[in-house]
């Protein structure tokens, strides 16, 4: 087996249109960094302008707990669902604030593979916002087509566990397909197989900064 690339960011950014989104995309990875880096998880629209959607808040931060994410380190917009490209400047201009005040080493974004318009909003305003730093995406399997992962980063038992265990406070989802535990466990086996490894999050490289040393 071949040794694995060591990257790391002491401050990481997942920035999700929805909430659910960011646990979808990059939960495990999140298990694994939590606690060793400052992460910001910002989900964008909290989705309460839907009426059958009232506890996803709650669910979102108990959702986060299970990852290590503290409910500070949580932020939640209030941009409105499916109306994202109508308020892109202003959710650029979100960006750029978060930008300042956090200065993220690292940003996770949605993949440029997904088709759902507020996905597509977020990562274009963020390629925008966060210029100079490194961005990557994760997929959403619900809404993207054509994602392959060319960036994979290996993750542990005790990580698929915690994602697993992440999506399942999402009881206002649990009839939906894509929170089924076997489908969440088989994508992180099938990433581990294209990377040679147990399990592995994918993700794809939308920007990569960079220096080459020797230590």
């Amino acid at each position: 087996m071949a040794e694995s690339l060591t990257f790391s960011g002491k401050r990481i950014c997942f920035l999700g249109a929805h909430p659910d989104d960011i646990e979808l995309g990059a939960g495990a990875l999140i298990a694994q960094v939590a606690g060793q880096s400052d992460i910001r998880c910002v989900t964008l629209s909290d989705n309460q302008k839907n009426p059958e959607l009232h506890h996803l808040v709650e669910e979102h931060y108990a959702s986060m707990a299970r990852l290590g994410i503290p409910q500070e380190k949580v932020i939640l917009g209030q941009f409105e669902t499916r109306r994202f490209p109508h308020a892109r400047q202003e959710i650029l201009e979100f960006m750029i604030e978060l930008n300042k005040s956090f200065k993220p080493d690292i940003v996770f974004v949605h993949t440029r593979a997904d088709i759902h318009q507020d996905h597509g909003t977020v990562t274009e305003e963020a390629l925008r916002a966060f210029r100079g730093t490194t961005v990557l995406g994760f997929d959403v399997i619900r809404s993207s087509y054509g994602f392959f992962p060319n960036f994979l980063v290996e993750v542990s038992e005790d990580d698929v566990r915690k994602k697993i265990e992440a999506l399942q406070q999402y009881t206002t989802y649990s009839t939906r397909y894509y929170f089924n535990a076997e489908l969440t466990r088989a994508t992180l086996i099938r990433y581990g197989a294209i990377a040679e490894r147990r399990y592995a999050e994918g993700f794809d490289i939308l920007r990569v900064i960079g220096k080459f040393g020797y230590n």
